[in-house]
């Protein structure tokens, strides 16, 4: 499966959801906090895939 940059930014949406969940019943501080920290990183790696992603199309 070729990994474009709209998986990327599907895989942040979801870890997005997991850490509201994860508030939410009141986990541990650096669980949050590290899955917060990946989570920045990963929201720039998948905008950086996205406004590089080589896409072509042959709508007019």
């Amino acid at each position: 499966m070729k990994n474009n940059g709209i998986t990327y930014l599907i895989l942040t949406s979801i870890l997005l959801v997991i850490i509201t969940i994860l508030v939410y019943f009141n986990t541990n501080f650096p669980l949050v906090f590290y899955l917060t920290f990946f989570g920045q990183c990963l929201l720039v790696y998948s905008v950086y895939r996205i406004l590089t992603d080589n896409y072509k199309t042959e709508r007019t």
